[in-house]
């Protein structure tokens, strides 16, 4: 059709004015120089950074790594023409490599490789209006503050200046108040809070001109839910662990056995916290709340053995003393509910009786001699009959009488007396025991209770300073 003819003659033609007009823009041009008519005069630049994705922030090196779009824009006052000219054609894109650009470089760059920004092309107006987009994925020093890891916040800078030119040369200006979001594709690890730009004018010892730059600070937010159930649970968990070590019974030779695995299991978390913090004088508040629980679970286990030697003390133990029986038996035991085995809160004290009766056994209460001294037994028709020879049975058997003599029946007198001693002492000797056995218990129980508030606190205050 004709509008379709009409339509590739007007591109070709546009393509030949193109050509003609490279030529003659390029004819007598110099990229090596400045393009501005009075050489007294600062070229303006501006300058607009666009974030599309944090790469990677490194805090043990304290690297950031970012993809950024930077659009420069500037007027060369040699590559103007007149659009009637050239059959109204206003732009052209062209190689970057033929026109001249500011030497803009990132001051805090922290990448070893000295390669500068892509060369793509630039977009060429008829009044002179340069505009660059290039690419970037830049590596800058930020100064990584892990005082509150993982609720921390990080304030990174970027600043962009010319490298040769000062600010009486080549003055950059603000293409936006802040950085350009709109493309931010989301980190799984970073939250973007924002990313304000201010332009500064410095003056450096080298040189007496000033030099313009333009800083953009980026906040970020770590996303701490990946810290909270990896790190910050299981050490609260393994925490309050550490006080039911006191609650663990003395007999099951574990109670010394379960402090150290949790101080090695804290020593583990400590260690995976510690390879991804820099080296800095500023520890993180979870690296003090872990050092704080595994210096309580030492305590705590060193507790433990002064108790265990307590609750195996044994006979040749020095008894309780008074003022332990009264206020660790008596009152603490109360207190923290500890009491005897097949006792509760509710036994009164008047049903409670002992074990072996404290009366001593004296002689009064064995046999007397008189009582055993006219008796005999007859062993054959197995009754007892009296001295005079008066008997329930007319048949005297005198070959299978016996008959007890005094010095027999205290020589049973004495055995049954030496006997109730050693009752007597084996109770004293069980008694003593069971109150170490009970101071023990009632220590471990008021230990127990003050780690398990210590545990308490430290974590509120951790999640405190944290908020």
């Amino acid at each position: 059709s004709k509008s379709g003819l009409w339509l590739l003659f007007s591109h070709g033609a546009q393509g030949q004015y193109a050509r003609k007009l490279l030529n003659d823009l390029m004819e007598d041009y110099s990229n090596a120089l400045r393009p501005v008519d009075d050489t007294d005069k600062a070229l303006n630049v501006s300058l607009q950074i666009t974030l599309s994705q944090i790469k990677d922030m490194d805090e043990k090196n304290q690297v950031l790594t970012t993809y950024l779009w930077i659009r420069q824009v500037w007027h060369d006052a040699y590559l103007k023409w007149n659009k009637e000219d050239y059959d109204n054609l206003e732009m052209i894109n062209i190689p970057s490599d033929l026109v001249w650009k500011p030497d803009i470089v990132l001051y805090n760059k922290a990448d070893e490789e000295s390669g500068g920004a892509p060369s793509t092309n630039v977009k060429l107006r008829y009044n002179g209006e340069i505009v660059w987009d290039s690419p970037a994925i830049t590596k800058s020093t930020c100064v990584v503050d892990v005082s509150y890891f993982p609720f921390d916040w990080q304030h990174c800078k970027l600043t962009f200046g010319s490298w040769t030119y000062n600010g009486n040369q080549v003055d950059i200006s603000l293409g936006m108040d802040s950085g350009d979001l709109s493309d931010f594709v989301e980190n799984v690890e970073w939250e973007c809070h924002g990313m304000p730009a201010v332009r500064n004018v410095m003056m450096y010892g080298c040189c007496s001109d000033p030099y313009t730059d333009i800083t953009y600070t980026l906040h970020l937010k770590r996303r701490s839910s990946f810290y909270i159930f990896n790190l910050l649970l299981p050490c609260f968990l393994i925490s309050f662990l550490a006080p039911l070590g006191f609650y663990l019974p003395a007999d099951s030779g574990e109670k010394v056995s379960l402090g150290v695995t949790v101080l090695l299991a804290l020593t583990v978390f400590q260690l995976l916290v510690a390879e991804s913090m820099p080296p800095a004088e500023s520890m993180p508040y979870i690296g003090k709340y872990y050092i704080a629980t595994m210096t309580m679970i030492t305590a705590s286990t060193s507790l433990t053995i002064f108790i265990m030697n307590i609750h195996f003390c044994g006979a040749e133990a020095k008894p309780v003393p008074h003022w332990a029986k009264v206020l660790i038996i008596d009152y603490m035991s109360k207190i923290f509910f500890v009491y005897e085995v097949g006792e509760n809160c509710t036994t009164p004290e008047c049903d409670k009786t002992p074990l072996y009766p404290e009366e001593p056994l004296g002689d009064d209460d064995g046999f007397q001699d008189d009582h055993f001294h006219d008796y005999r037994y007859d062993s054959e028709p197995y009754r007892y009959s009296n001295g005079n020879g008066v008997s329930h049975h007319n048949k005297q058997l005198s070959n299978h009488q016996m008959r007890f003599s005094g010095a027999d029946v205290l020589m049973v007198v004495k055995n049954i007396q030496f006997i109730a001693n050693y009752f007597r002492e084996q109770r004293a000797t069980c008694v003593k025991a069971a109150e170490w056995k009970k101071v023990a218990k009632v220590m471990d129980r008021f230990f127990m209770w003050i780690f398990f508030v210590m545990v308490f606190l430290m974590s509120i205050l951790i999640i405190a300073k944290a908020s």
